[in-house]
């Protein structure tokens, strides 16, 4: 009898004491809050050092089995054909584009590669630096950096900007970032996937772990979209790993290289 008490008294408390061990695996603030502090890797779901995530074949490496099927980047993709809820003529630009090989590239031109795309770029490091008030997030590529108070109100002075205008707030253990005040200038997460400053996106952080937040970013443009777009991605956390300085402009070979093929009348076909 004592024993079949104590079976039941056990099964009752092992949920609690699972969600306990998990959930004190998320390094928190003082206030209780996860902490995202860190050097994080995006689009990668692979754990440890940057040079033990980043072994095998492309540039920089891969972190998966030389021989496994390759997959294609988001930049070498149009992302028309996954589901993006383009309005036709919309959607027809972005298959131009990505028909064109995305010579027209904004990044081609040492600009900022905006949002979500910086972050979800897995070439280069990106750091968060929490505090209780703000977060500061900077990102090797580009060298752009964003500072995300939370708990606080867009201003109403907003200038169009490339990587927007963020405020944050936490619901639960998820961070949420409200980011508007874009210019058009860059393209979302593939070739040719274009915005107007109409854009606003919405993104949630969520730390499930010491090494992995889940990324999910909602991005809305009645002016090109016929709906919410959403993707899902995931930060890695690169223990040992530091963000080093970033120039584009110096010694920059895409644009003359995309100029000639635009003047030998190069015709781009599927």
């Amino acid at each position: 009898m004592r024993r079949t008490l104590w079976l039941v008294i056990l099964a009752a408390l092992l949920p609690a004491v699972l969600f306990a061990q998990k959930k004190g695996s998320v390094p928190r603030m003082p206030n209780g809050k996860p902490d995202l502090t860190g050097v994080w890797q995006g689009g990668s779901t692979h754990r440890g050092s940057w040079e033990e995530a980043n072994t095998g074949t492309g540039v920089g490496g891969s972190g998966r089995d030389p021989a496994a099927p390759v997959v294609l980047s988001s930049n070498d993709r149009p992302a028309g054909r996954e589901g993006a809820p383009y309005q036709p003529w919309a959607a027809q630009k972005v298959l131009e584009a990505f028909n064109r090989r995305g010579i027209d590239d904004p990044t081609a031109k040492c600009l900022p590669a905006g949002i979500p795309r910086t972050i979800m770029l897995g070439l280069f490091p990106q750091q968060i630096v929490q505090t209780p008030t703000q977060i500061i997030m900077l990102y090797e590529y580009m060298n752009v950096y964003r500072v995300v108070p939370l708990n606080a109100k867009h201003p109403d002075d907003l200038l169009p900007s490339y990587m927007g205008n963020s405020v944050g707030h936490f619901e639960g253990d998820t961070l949420i970032v409200d980011v508007t005040g874009f210019n058009d200038k860059t393209w979302l997460a593939g070739t040719g996937t274009f915005h107007s400053d109409a854009l606003h996106i919405t993104e949630r952080y969520t730390r499930v772990d010491k090494d992995q937040i889940n990324y999910e970013v909602t991005m809305e443009d009645p002016n090109v979209l016929t709906k919410p777009w959403t993707l899902h991605s995931t930060l890695m956390l690169r223990e040992g790993t530091r963000l080093e300085e970033y120039v584009c402009a110096e010694n920059n070979i895409d644009l003359d290289r995309y100029e000639k093929l635009l003047t030998d009348g190069v015709k781009f076909t599927r």
